[in-house]
């Protein structure tokens, strides 16, 4: 009986033993695995992860900034082109109220003469016909004139002032701008008032030669004179 129980207590003396053996074993092994393992790479390592994502952010900040840079040059570019254009298209249309002024496309005012002829109805005397108005006309351009009108039709470059004669040779009548028209005649002149009044009076002024033929004519300076402007299309069919 007792040498049963001296076997038991060696036997878990050696079973303590060994599991002692075992457990110094395992710790001494995980304080070797300890010691083998370098602290100070895996400090690097994680140093490395670290600079390579600040590297990235640092890049996408970068590129952020530059497409904010980019946006904000084109924003200044379209602010400045939008201002140009603003001040090109005033420019434009300035010169095209200018250009319409010239062409006869718009109403005009401004200083100038009104003359107006009056028909003599005595039949042995000659008509007014479309050349006395013509060498008006001319006489007021000569002048420089800068509008000129006819019972208000504005004469331009390609304004026709035509006779329309029928069978009676004395009721012949004048057309301007393809409109009949009839006395008393009123030419309107836009100009320096003593160039226009000079060019038809005086010395080989041609209203002088219808005054003398009996026609009634007068000239009157006007300070605010109004012409209108030409109706018709301007259609070009040969110039390129």
């Amino acid at each position: 009986m007792k040498t049963n129980i001296k076997k038991g207590k060696i036997t878990l003396t050696i079973t303590i033993g060994i599991s002692c053996f075992a457990l110094v074993l395992i710790m001494f092994m995980q304080f070797k695995i300890v010691d083998q393992t370098d602290i100070t790479s895996i400090e690097n390592m994680r140093e490395s992860e670290l600079r390579t994502e600040l590297a990235n952010w640092k890049a996408k900040y970068e590129e952020t900034n530059e497409k904010y840079e980019e946006t904000n040059t084109k924003i200044q570019e379209y602010k400045m082109s939008k201002q140009s254009n603003k001040e090109a298209g005033k420019l434009v249309e300035e010169e095209l109220q200018q250009a319409n002024k010239l062409l006869g496309k718009t109403d005009v005012e401004g200083t100038g003469i009104e003359i107006i002829l009056k028909e003599n109805d005595n039949e042995e005397i000659s008509k007014i016909n479309a050349d006395d108005l013509l060498v008006i006309v001319n006489a007021l351009k000569l002048a420089g004139a800068e509008a000129i009108s006819i019972n208000n039709q504005r004469i331009i470059n390609m304004s026709d002032i035509v006779n329309i004669n029928t069978s009676n040779s004395y009721n012949l009548f004048i057309k301007v701008n393809g409109q009949r028209i009839l006395s008393p005649y009123v030419i309107k002149a836009i100009g320096n008032q003593t160039y226009l009044e000079g060019e038809l009076l005086g010395s080989g002024g041609y209203v002088d030669e219808l005054k003398k033929i009996g026609h009634d004519v007068t000239i009157e300076k006007v300070n605010k004179l109004k012409i209108p402007k030409y109706e018709n299309e301007i259609k070009i069919k040969y110039m390129e």
